[in-house]
């Protein structure tokens, strides 16, 4: 079984650099139009139920990690992936600054905790990745721990593989003028004004150091057993396509015949009378107040 799984963990190795230098060519392709882009997404998140249903009936185990730019498009991409699927099953992992505890710890071991079990797939959001990125720009961990971790990353990286688990790592590629645009945009925005941190206004002066340590890290990190996949993500709507169909097409998934369900018939009276409503709380009929003025208050809103 464990040879089973490590076979299946090492699926996406085939032709990885050719395909890296054919993607590589592609220009830049035009918006996808938003009619072509919804129903794309659907189909493509069908198959994704189908694919959490086979994790589930096979007990395999799925680590995806979403590395990138700030404001690439990754947690919006992180949403489509894990709108339809089961939160027991599919999970995301989007860690907070460590803990003074786990700062003394091995850099890995607070990552290992949200590692999935049995029939289980983790999104991580940011990941371990952190310490050759953020860390080493801002000067958050010392030159020895940053060049302890491109050592030991691979290593780790691979006893994950070899254990069984399949482990697919993205980043979200955008250029310099798209990223300034969803900044001023979230800056405008009340509604995703809280996106913007100080970390995403230090990223726009340290943009060639972020340059260069990502480079860095692709040099030690992009191994056979776990490869990088870019995605180009100019365009947030082909940019969430073409991930959710490359991890899809590198999964050895298969449809699983779900058990069939038959409801129940709902059993007679036995004489149960429900307590008046006046004896408990309802919430406010704040749909009520909408249809009787016509949604006035929300056309009065949008002006």
């Amino acid at each position: 079984m464990a040879r089973k799984d490590q076979a299946l963990a090492s699926a996406p190795r085939k032709n990885h650099h050719a395909q890296k230098a054919k993607a590589a060519k592609k220009p830049l392709a035009q918006r996808l139009p938003r009619q072509l882009y919804e129903a794309e997404l659907f189909r493509l998140q069908a198959e994704l139920v189908k694919a959490q249903e086979w994790v589930r009936a096979e007990k395999a185990r799925i680590v995806v990690i979403f590395e990138g730019r700030d404001a690439a498009g990754k947690g919006s991409t992180i949403k489509r992936v894990t709108q339809y699927l089961n939160p027991r099953i599919a999970r995301i992992a989007a860690l907070p600054a460590p803990t003074e505890r786990e700062q003394a710890q091995w850099y890995f071991q607070r990552y290992v905790e949200h590692l999935p079990a049995s029939g289980q797939i983790v999104l991580f959001d940011r990941s371990w990745y952190n310490r050759a990125g953020v860390e080493h720009v801002m000067g958050f961990c010392t030159k020895e721990e940053y060049h302890r971790f491109l050592h030991q990353c691979p290593i780790f990286e691979r006893l994950l593989v070899e254990d069984g688990i399949m482990l697919r790592k993205y980043w979200f590629s955008v250029s310099d003028e798209e990223q300034q645009h969803r900044f001023k945009s979230r800056l405008h925005d009340p509604m995703r004004r809280w996106k913007l941190s100080p970390m995403d206004l230090e990223s726009i002066t340290r943009w060639e150091d972020y340059s260069r340590a990502k480079d860095e890290m692709f040099v030690h990190t992009d191994i056979p057993e776990a490869p990088w996949y870019v995605v180009e993500s100019e365009d947030k709507r082909r940019a969430r396509i073409n991930m959710i169909s490359h991890l899809l097409s590198s999964l050895p998934y298969h449809e699983v015949t779900p058990a069939k369900i038959r409801l129940p018939s709902r059993p007679p009276s036995q004489g149960y009378i429900r307590e008046p409503r006046e004896m408990q709380t309802y919430v406010p009929d704040h749909a009520a107040e909408l249809m009787h003025d016509g949604g006035a208050a929300v056309k009065a809103a949008r002006r």
